[in-house]
């Protein structure tokens, strides 16, 4: 399965890759090379930690070439009236008797915690293409769901705002 991913998000991600080649890995070698210095490898904190930290990055740059490398070009294409990525979107959960807003974005800038939902994701799916006023349900597992009102809609663009997941 292809990431559906904006032209903003390929951006931000060879940035990354760009960064992490020709800033943070020079760096690292440098102090794989400094703390190799220190002697016996086998009792060496400093250098596992080095190469442990030198791996990670070679792994993100790694995951990132992927990702752009399988990734399929979206842009939003949601009339005024609809949901569409990017939009800012105060729901109503009737459940909890709380207005939460949320801003849809694609799967790579997900932080539930900073209200930022993957369009898709069980919440994403359900409002995302939707009009203000529908009332919706959200999927989570096969035994729960939950209904949710749309109350506004902020027709929102990307702006690069939002930061990429860490992994």
């Amino acid at each position: 399965m292809n990431n559906e991913l904006t032209k903003q998000d390929i951006q931000k991600m060879q940035e990354e890759i760009d960064y992490r080649r020709l800033t943070l890995m020079p760096e690292q070698l440098e102090e794989v090379k400094r703390t190799r210095a220190f002697g016996d490898l086998s009792e060496n904190y400093e250098y596992k930690t080095a190469k442990q930290e030198l791996n990670r990055n070679k792994s993100r740059i790694r995951y990132l070439e992927r990702m752009i490398k399988s990734a399929t070009i979206i842009e939003d294409t949601s009339s005024s009236d609809r949901v569409g990525l990017f939009d800012k979107v105060t729901i109503y959960i009737p459940e909890d008797d709380e207005l939460q807003e949320i801003q849809v974005v694609t799967t790579v800038r997900t932080d539930p915690m900073k209200g930022l939902i993957s369009k898709d994701s069980p919440l994403g799916k359900a409002v995302y293409n939707r009009k203000v006023g529908e009332t919706v349900t959200v999927q989570v597992r096969e035994d729960y769901s939950y209904t949710c009102e749309i109350r506004s809609i902020e027709k929102g663009t990307d702006d690069g705002s939002a930061p990429l997941m860490k992994y």
